[in-house]
């Protein structure tokens, strides 16, 4: 029963990452844990197979939870640029902004010929962090993550700069950039996270 259980768990977060509704990191940490538990209860079925030594290996609730929480991907800062002024807009995060890493992949996309005015890009800064680009027709959205983030996450960003060049449109035509009179959705990345 057990050992099923697992062998469920572990299908359901290859589902979970297949959909990207977690990350890399997030499935590697359950996954091993799934594994050791299996692993555990089969080597303590194998030794007493009418004992219930093995109900203490699957623990108490919210391990996994924990697990998934702890490598999930989380937003260190982000910052929105105008394409036609190359000026930044806005910045916010607990991190200030590394504009040596920011201004080379701003200058690939500004120099693109056929921009992309609805689009996402990633990259891999460091062994751990990733930074996603989300491009509008005006303006784009750069946002450091901890870790790589989920697919869900990615659509989010680009859900949220699509909504920032909306709510912001008139301005960011004009280029009449005053933050304070501007809405970023992006802080929902960011800010007032436990």
């Amino acid at each position: 029963m057990a050992l099923k259980l697992l062998l469920h768990k572990m299908a359901r977060i290859g589902e979970e990452f297949q959909n990207g509704k977690i990350n890399r990191a997030q499935y590697d940490a359950l996954s091993q844990r799934y594994h050791e538990q299996h692993a555990i209860i089969q080597r303590l079925i194998e030794r007493d197979p009418e004992g219930k030594a093995w109900k203490q290996v699957l623990g108490t609730p919210g391990q996994t939870g924990f697990l998934r929480q702890h490598f999930e991907a989380q937003a260190i800062y982000f910052v929105v640029y105008h394409h036609e002024l190359q000026v930044r807009v806005y910045a916010s995060g607990s991190r200030k902004p590394d504009e040596t890493i920011i201004k080379p992949l701003l200058k690939q996309l500004w120099a693109m010929p056929n921009r992309p005015t609805n689009g996402i890009g990633r990259k891999q800064i460091d062994e751990n962090q990733w930074m996603i680009l989300g491009v509008g027709e005006r303006t784009v959205t750069v946002i450091l993550f901890s870790l790589e983030p989920s697919a869900e996450q990615i659509q989010l960003v680009r859900d949220l700069h699509a909504d920032f060049e909306r709510a912001n449109a008139a301005a960011l035509t004009r280029g009449m950039i005053v933050p304070e009179r501007m809405v970023f959705p992006q802080r929902a990345l960011v800010e007032n996270r436990p």
